[in-house]
């Protein structure tokens, strides 16, 4: 256990280990620009890099709209008061944590078709079925096995959640819901590392 004090938090070196392939769609920012499909991945600041942002981790931790650990695994009346100490307590760096393969950072070279020989990235289309059968085209980019990711995980004593109690969340997110886009399906980790 980490020699800090209560003030600074308890410090945790996390490693995930991927168990599916991870889908990317990252938002443009409006619901009327297209982006290609290399746009819809997440990079570090060299352009190459990819990365997960932090926040994909504690929205899984934490969301109360969208799926999460404790809306999935809590009683209904007391989940939002779980998310919410996780999300007072914790600090997930750095902000955009590089996805890794063999220990080290995964780049992003060119899609040349639907693939991406550098990083074995891969070009997902698939239609999704709205309301009265209104089709959804979606083209999406996928990042295959294997890959890791590693961060710190920082945790301040509270009287909301224990650091067992999020821990158990993310193993347990980890393997029914997972990071990226279409959660569930792809970005399912194990949780390898926690010291």
């Amino acid at each position: 256990m980490a020699n800090e004090s209560k003030r600074d938090g308890l410090t945790r070196k996390v490693t995930l280990v991927g168990l599916a392939d991870v889908m990317f769609d990252r938002y443009a920012g409006d619901n009327k620009t297209q982006l290609p499909p290399e746009d819809k991945l997440y990079f570090a600041p060299d352009g190459r890099t990819i990365v997960l942002p932090a926040a994909n981790i504690s929205s899984l931790l934490t969301a109360q709209n969208t799926p999460s650990a404790p809306k999935r695994f809590l009683d209904a009346r007391t989940y939002k008061k779980t998310a919410q100490g996780i999300l007072s307590y914790t600090v997930i760096q750095p902000h955009q944590i590089p996805f890794l393969r063999n220990g080290r950072p995964i780049e992003f070279g060119a899609f040349d078709g639907d693939s991406d020989a550098l990083s074995g990235a891969y070009i997902h289309r698939s239609v999704a079925r709205l309301d009265k059968g209104i089709p959804n085209p979606k083209v999406r980019p996928v990042l295959p096995l294997p890959w890791s990711l590693e961060f710190d995980f920082r945790y301040f004593e509270n009287d909301e959640v224990t650091e067992e109690m999020v821990r158990s969340l993310l193993i347990r997110g980890g393997l029914s819901i997972g990071v990226g886009t279409f959660r569930g399906v792809f970005g399912k980790f194990s949780v390898a590392g926690w010291e």
